[in-house]
C-alpha cells in the first residue's frame, strides 16, 4: 500500500464517521422519547409527594421539554457539534461532568480485561489449532466454552469469595478491594486492586471469544497452499506459524478484540453492580430509569464514537496485518 493510498482510505473512513454519528444521534434522541413517561412526574412525585400541574408546565419549561421537538432536536444536533453534551435532567449537573466522573472507571477495566484477554486468548488459541483434536485442544476448548457459557455476575461473586477466603486462610483475615475508586495516575497499586478483580472476571469471558475466534482462524490459514508451500521449502515451523500464519490469522481476531473493547465501555452493568463500581454502564441504566434524556444521549453518543473509532483503528491495522489489502 502506498502512501497516497493510505491517505485517501483514512479521509474516507474519517468522513464516514460524520454520516454515522448523525445517524446515532437522530435514533437515540427519537427513541428516547418513545419511551413511556415523564422525568418532570418522576422529579416531583419522588417520595409519594403530590403536584399540580402548573408545577408541572413550570418543570417542562425549565428543562426544554415545551419547545416543539424539531426545535429540541436541532439544539441537541448543535450542542452535539460544538461538544456541548448539555445538563443532567435529573442532577442538574452537565453531562459531561457525569461522564468525566464515570468514564475512568469503566475505560481503565475494559483496558485491563483486553490486555488479560489478549495475553490468554491469542497463545492458547494458537496452541489448540497446531495441536488440533488433542487432549491440549480439548482442554482449551473447555476452558474457552466455559468462559463463554459462565455468567459474568457468577464468576464475579465466585472471584470475591475466593479472594475472601484465600486471604482469610494465608493472613488470617479477609481483604477485600477498596471501594473509593482512585485514578491509576493518582495511585496506581490502588487503582489496580480495586479494578483487578472485574478486569479478571470480564478477561475471562473476553478471552473466551477471542480464543476460538483465534484456533477457527489459525484452523483456516494453515490449511492455505502457502503454508504447504512454506513447510515443502524446508522452514522452520516456528517461522511458518509466526510469520505466515498468526500475522494472517489475527484479521478476524483483531475485528472482535476491537468489537469487544468498545462494547465493555458501556456494557458493564452487570459486573460494576457485582464489584459496587459506578461506571458508565450504570450510570447509563440510571439515566434510562429517571427519563434523563440529555444524560442518556450523551451517554450513547460516546458509546457510539467509541465503536466508530475502535472501528477506524482496527480497519487501518488490516492494512500492516496482511499487505495484500489494498484501499485504492
Amino acid at each position: 500500500m502506498t502512501g497516497d493510498d493510505m491517505y485517501r482510505y483514512l479521509i474516507k473512513r474519517i468522513l464516514l464517521i460524520v454520516p454515522t454519528l448523525f445517524g446515532a444521534a437522530t435514533l437515540v434522541f427519537f427513541l428516547m422519547r418513545l419511551i413511556p413517561g415523564d422525568i418532570c412526574v418522576i422529579r416531583l412525585g419522588s417520595g409519594g409527594t403530590s403536584f399540580t400541574e402548573q408545577a408541572l408546565s413550570e418543570c417542562h419549561a425549565a428543562l426544554g421539554l415545551d419547545r416543539p421537538l424539531w426545535l429540541q432536536f436541532i439544539h441537541f444536533i448543535w450542542g452535539f457539534c460544538r461538544l456541548d453534551l448539555g445538563t443532567s435532567m435529573w442532577s442538574g449537573r452537565p453531562v459531561a461532568y457525569e461522564i468525566a466522573t464515570r468514564f475512568p472507571v469503566s475505560l481503565e477495566i475494559a483496558v485491563f480485561a483486553t490486555v488479560i484477554a489478549v495475553i490468554i486468548a491469542i497463545p492458547l488459541g494458537t496452541i489448540s489449532a497446531l495441536k488440533q483434536n488433542s487432549w491440549t485442544d480439548l482442554a482449551v476448548r473447555t476452558f474457552a466454552i466455559a468462559g463463554i457459557a459462565t455468567p459474568s455476575f457468577w464468576i464475579g461473586i465466585v472471584s470475591l469469595l475466593a479472594v475472601l477466603n484465600l486471604t482469610q486462610y494465608f493472613f488470617g483475615q479477609p481483604w477485600m478491594p477498596p471501594i473509593n475508586y482512585v485514578s491509576v495516575w493518582q495511585h496506581p497499586l490502588r487503582s489496580m486492586s480495586i479494578v483487578i478483580l472485574p478486569a479478571v472476571t470480564v478477561g475471562y469471558r473476553y478471552s473466551a471469544v477471542v480464543m476460538r475466534m483465534t484456533r477457527s482462524a489459525m484452523l483456516e490459514v494453515l490449511r492455505e497452499d502457502y503454508i504447504r508451500t512454506a513447510r515443502a521449502k524446508g522452514l522452520v515451523n516456528r517461522i511458518i506459524v509466526n510469520r505466515h500464519g498468526l500475522k494472517n490469522a489475527m484479521l478476524p481476531v483483531v475485528t472482535v478484540i476491537g468489537i469487544e473493547f468498545a462494547f465493555l465501555i458501556g456494557g458493564l452493568v452487570v459486573t460494576e453492580t457485582v464489584f459496587n463500581l459506578n461506571g458508565i454502564g450504570r450510570l447509563l441504566v440510571q439515566a434510562i430509569g429517571n427519563q434523563d434524556y440529555t444524560l442518556t444521549q450523551g451517554i450513547v453518543m460516546l458509546i457510539v464514537t467509541i465503536f466508530v473509532l475502535t472501528n477506524l483503528v482496527v480497519d487501518v491495522l488490516y492494512a500492516w496485518l496482511d499487505p495484500r489489502i489494498r484501499f485504492a
